[in-house]
């Protein structure tokens, strides 16, 4: 199993509106290496969901439940997507700030590379995530 973190407008679609569909296509993403990222995800990943631009802040937990596959409505076949369905809400979401300020965080790539919307995690990182939010499993 591989872990990621997915980033999300909660103004465009939020936790709350998965939670709420009980799953959804995760399509959308125009930018190469997130897309790669996506081409490597498999049934059973678990993704941190990421609310970007004015949360900042990681809340709640998905899960992959397809193989990627070509976005339906991409005439030239280049992009992927992935279903996804919620898992949990967290406790207490984790600010960017707080994960910022984290030494057993300073690897993660919403640090290095934050512009990137899809990314991979390590699963030291998902538990430390989960741990700081009491949300342990």
């Amino acid at each position: 199993m591989n872990y990621w973190l997915l980033k999300t407008d909660a103004d465009t679609y939020s936790f709350a509106d998965l939670q709420r569909d009980g799953r959804t296509i995760w399509d959308g993403v125009r930018n190469y290496q997130a897309r790669n990222n996506i081409r490597a995800m498999q049934p059973g990943d678990i993704a941190l969901i990421y609310h970007s631009v004015t949360d900042k802040c990681v809340v709640g937990i998905a899960e992959i439940i397809t193989m990627p596959f070509p976005e339906p409505n991409d005439l030239e076949n280049k992009w992927t997507a992935v279903d996804i369905k919620p898992i949990a809400l967290l406790k207490r979401p984790i600010s960017l700030d707080e994960i910022k300020a984290d030494p057993q965080l300073e690897d993660l790539p919403l640090i290095k590379q934050s512009r990137l919307s899809v990314m991979p995690i390590s699963q030291t990182a998902y538990d430390r995530i989960l741990y700081l939010s009491n949300l342990q499993n």
